[in-house]
């Protein structure tokens, strides 16, 4: 009666050495992968490429639309990875299990904010089983409403080739950058992850052809959201939405750069030359896309008596966190010009710092300045290289008012 028990333990180990063989096989395969992720009882999915080189070490991209973002400083230990998100303060954390990643995404200036996050190996980001019954290629007003029941309005720009679409929408405040999504029936989806947002968006076509749906960010933000056709619709003018206050004639401050030292806009360094005050934090995607603007920009032009000077408002008071996260920013990027440490990124912080101008109502906003001190106009947000020919339009009109600047 011994024998058969014998078996099974001898089977248990051969069962237990082939599961080890199994897990000691497992590796990180180059190539797309499907991320997602859960949160808000809804998948979030994202496209994310790892490449990993002869020496075995590991780089990455998030794909949206026409964006990849190169990740780097990434960890493979065991079966755990550890991927930074760019110049955000945040990471992917995962595990191996089997033919998956498995671990969470997680913001690390925020106590427990972690979402959990999948990833498989060669999935497309959204499954179609029925054709495109709807066109949706053009230019729509859009009306988000919150829980609360708070309103908002933006223009929606799509492209649509067969059952892929691509996208973005524009706010007084900025843009919500690259989408990428599907066309399935009567129904869109559209989504984003840039290491900081991540973004889904539905919606289903009436039968009068208006657009009706969801907008989920994050943890725990969610909107609805209606659209219709409209050719003509515009945002209000960004130069008109921040002004100087009366009684103020000019700006100046003094905050410290990266090394400490305290910068004046007075100071001789900027005497007699075009200023450019960009009013921005390191979390933030739109900031992002302008600082990569300014970089090349600024490169091919400072030498023509300009300076851009980065007034950054963090995620925490902390002087030395903060100019890390600059730091950061500044090399990945390419910014070669100044940056100041101003604060937390708060309506506080932001009024009492800059006490001339009516609010800063977006990060990012930039104030222009000309060679006598004159502050010339302040720009409200940035239309972003996923807005098309908006940004172009944008791109043109800087460029001619800089040159009128330089001119003076």
């Amino acid at each position: 009666m011994k024998y058969p028990l014998l078996l099974v333990l001898f089977g248990m180990v051969l069962m237990g050495c082939e599961q080890k063989t199994k897990k000691q096989k497992m590796e990180l395969k180059s190539g797309q992968w499907k991320g997602e992720l859960l949160t808000q009882k809804k998948k979030i999915p994202f496209t994310l490429t790892i490449n990993k080189n002869d020496s075995s070490e590991i780089s990455a991209q998030l794909i949206n639309a026409d964006e990849q973002i190169q990740l780097d400083q990434i960890v493979l230990k065991g079966d755990s990875l550890f991927i930074p998100m760019h110049i955000f303060d945040a990471k992917i954390e995962a595990k191996l299990v089997e033919d998956k990643l498995i671990g969470y995404w997680v913001k690390n200036y925020v106590e427990d904010y972690k979402i959990p996050f999948e990833a498989t190996f060669e999935q497309p980001r959204f499954e179609v089983n029925v054709k495109p019954s709807i066109q949706i290629d053009g230019k729509w007003e859009v009306k988000f409403a919150s829980k609360a029941n708070k309103k908002s309005t933006a223009i929606g720009l799509f492209w649509q080739q067969d059952h892929n679409i691509t996208g973005t929408f524009m706010t007084p405040t900025g843009d919500y950058r690259y989408l990428e999504g599907v066309v399935e029936d009567s129904i869109i989806r559209l989504s984003t992850f840039d290491g900081e947002h991540a973004y889904l968006f539905e919606a289903k076509m009436n039968a009068d052809g208006t657009l009706a749906g969801d907008f989920w960010s994050g943890k725990s933000w969610h909107d609805t959201w209606v659209a219709e056709r409209n050719d003509t619709i515009s945002l209000p003018d960004p130069l008109k939405l921040t002004f100087m206050q009366d009684g103020y004639e000019s700006i100046d401050f003094a905050f410290p750069n990266l090394q400490g030292d305290t910068i004046r806009l007075s100071d001789p360094q900027f005497e007699n030359k075009v200023v450019i005050l960009q009013i921005l934090g390191t979390w933030c995607p739109n900031c992002m896309d302008e600082t990569k603007f300014y970089a090349d920009w600024y490169q091919q032009n400072k030498n023509q008596g300009v300076e851009i000077i980065g007034l950054a408002f963090e995620k925490k008071a902390d002087l030395k966190y903060a100019a890390q996260r600059v730091r950061v920013t500044k090399e990945k990027l390419g910014a070669d010009y100044e940056f100041l440490i101003v604060g937390k990124a708060d309506k506080n912080t932001t009024s009492n710092a800059l006490p001339m101008l009516n609010h800063v109502m977006s990060f990012p906003t930039s104030i222009f300045i000309d060679r006598k001190g004159q502050v010339r106009r302040i720009h409200t947000g940035f239309a972003g290289p996923g807005t098309g020919a908006y940004f172009k339009e944008y791109k043109q009109e800087f460029e001619q008012f800089m040159e009128e600047l330089l001119n003076e």
